[in-house]
């Protein structure tokens, strides 16, 4: 049967609170440092989470993140299990923060209190929005009645084809966050360069290109996004931008042109507070399904 397991994911797969509410899927939430106060990822619950956290970005402020450990996964798994179903957990990519480790140890554990119940816990190597793009699609295959090692199968057949392109037009944040040295964000900003930016299989974040001027940015990650999916693609298409709407607007525009087939089915989300306190405001990121990534 369809629900005779509990999906999870985490925070970080960026789109809305509402919107994995509404697919049945429990969340675990990241949460951000400021000023040494801790505030929790939003993910759209509030109406003015986002314009909050990018104030403070804008007053110079560079949030900090942790992974989740293992009593935080302890306290959300068990809360799950009373339910009295297994739970298929799919976690962060592991190639950006090694909280899946804590996740499997809680799973682990929870076998002492719950042993007629599983988890299991799968590395989706996935981030932001493409980590949603999984999650979402993994919700599509539950809904087919597919079972718990069905749907854990696929995921991890599937995972590695979900891309994340992305850029970043605004080096200010990269300057302020240690990132990237002053005088190399300052003569980026200068001449305008976007770095274009990838995972690779592993779940790593590389940065592949550099183009001069935003829209350079959207042709290339739109033209990735013909070579490894194709320009008759017509599946899921999701597009997050960090505090930067009319960059993404103009990105799905760039999409629609290149394959009209996609008109009116481009999602657009806003990259979470997590995924925003690395790569900062001006981020503009593309996620579909294609062929494998490769290495680095």
């Amino acid at each position: 049967m369809a629900n005779d397991f509990i999906l999870s994911c985490e925070s970080t797969v960026d789109l809305p609170y509402s919107y994995v509410q509404n697919r049945d899927i429990p969340v675990i939430f990241y949460s951000y440092t400021v000023d040494g106060v801790d505030y929790e990822d939003d993910m759209c619950r509030t109406s003015d989470g986002f314009e909050k956290f990018f104030k403070m970005i804008d007053d110079g402020k560079v949030p900090t993140t942790s992974q989740i450990n293992l009593y935080k996964y302890l306290d959300y798994f068990e809360e799950l299990l009373k339910a009295g179903k297994d739970i298929l957990h799919i976690a962060f990519g592991s190639g950006l923060t090694p909280s899946v480790n804590n996740a499997r140890q809680a799973a682990e554990k929870m076998k002492e209190k719950f042993p007629d119940q599983r988890i299991v816990v799968v590395d989706s190597t996935c981030a932001c929005s493409g980590y949603g793009l999984l999650v979402d699609s993994a919700a599509d295959v539950r809904d087919e009645g597919k079972s718990i090692d069905e749907v854990a199968a696929w995921i991890e057949e599937n995972a590695n084809k979900v891309h994340h392109q992305f850029f970043n037009s605004d080096m200010r944040y990269f300057k302020r966050s240690g990132r990237v040295s002053g005088p190399t964000a300052t003569i980026a900003t200068v001449l305008g360069i976007c770095p274009i930016m990838r995972l690779d299989d592993k779940g790593k974040m590389i940065a592949y290109d550099k183009v001069r001027g935003k829209k350079n940015a959207i042709k290339k990650i739109v033209d990735e996004m013909v070579v490894h999916a194709g320009s008759d693609y017509n599946g899921k298409c999701y597009l997050a931008h960090a505090n930067c709407l009319e960059d993404g607007k103009e990105t799905v525009d760039e999409i629609v042109r290149r394959m009209p087939q996609l008109e009116g089915k481009v999602k657009v989300f806003e990259i979470g507070t997590i995924i925003s306190s690395h790569c900062g405001p001006g981020t503009v990121a593309l996620f579909f399904f294609g062929d494998e990534r490769q290495p680095q």
